[in-house]
């Protein structure tokens, strides 16, 4: 009983995470609602909205995994729960939008967008990811539970934990695994894909999460490391924007000499 009281508040502080990432959701659910029923003839602010809303609620969500990740780094057993879950959760959600560079960029090259729309995606995730951090702060700053503490949304908390070249090698692997298995499940039915991209994020992030994090979403990594890219702007931008971007450039290289693509 003694121990189990012991538990209750490190119990509480993960419902609370739990729930502000649950109801964040479901706000952001209510704004893409309200944005498709009074913006959809606007289709450029259409556009522009929902890709932010999308990374706003990618990120916000990230920053609360992160934390709770960094509790217990032995046991990641309920951290990689967590991620699989919301992985799903932004699967079911997130429908239309990509909350990624990397992936507008994809379908820029694919033809499937033109270079007005996809420079509109990404000033939206540009701007979602930094406002997210700003929130995330805000919410921080409440005290909610003992994790929540500002100073930490402010702190660079370096998740680099190798040289350079490797941090490089994890990043551009993973980001051409997540996006060679996002081409690759198009055609499988949609609740089934979600699943299995829940799975491969889910894997990712348990391989490479101990070397960069496993972020593979330059806007993303944005959001959660913008204290270290202006301490070690160059570093971080190799690691967190080149590092992606050149991994889905060899894939997208390697499905046009292939043949299984015709790219315009």
């Amino acid at each position: 009983m003694t121990a189990l009281r012991g538990l209750w508040p490190e119990v509480q502080d993960n419902c609370t995470s739990l729930g502000l990432m649950l109801l964040l959701v479901l706000f952001m659910g209510l704004a893409r609602v309200v944005t498709r029923q009074q913006l959809h003839r606007f289709t450029m602010i259409h556009t522009f909205v929902l890709e932010f809303l999308a990374t706003f609620q990618l990120c916000c969500c990230t920053h609360e995994l992160q934390l709770l990740s960094e509790q217990e780094p032995a046991h990641p057993t309920w951290p990689l729960t967590l991620v699989y879950f919301f992985s799903l959760v932004h699967g079911l959600t997130l429908v239309g939008t990509s909350s990624n560079p990397c992936g507008v960029m994809m379908q820029m090259l694919l033809g499937g967008m033109s270079s007005e729309t996809g420079a509109l995606r990404l000033s939206a995730q540009l701007i979602g990811a930094l406002c997210s951090r700003y929130c995330v702060s805000v919410l921080w700053s409440l005290g909610l539970s003992k994790y929540h503490l500002d100073e930490r949304s402010l702190a660079c908390r370096n998740p680099i934990q190798v040289d350079l070249p490797k941090a490089i090698i994890t990043e551009a692997i993973c980001s051409f695994i997540f996006h060679s298995a996002l081409l690759h499940f198009q055609e499988v039915r949609t609740k089934l894909r979600i699943h299995l991209l829940a799975a491969i994020i889910t894997f990712l992030v348990y391989t490479g999460g101990s070397l960069t994090g496993a972020v593979f979403n330059p806007a993303l990594a944005l959001s959660l490391h913008l204290k270290c890219f202006d301490e070690a702007f160059l570093r971080f931008f190799i690691v967190y924007w080149l590092a992606p971007s050149l991994g889905k450039h060899i894939f997208m290289n390697m499905i046009k000499r292939l043949g299984y693509l015709k790219i315009r």
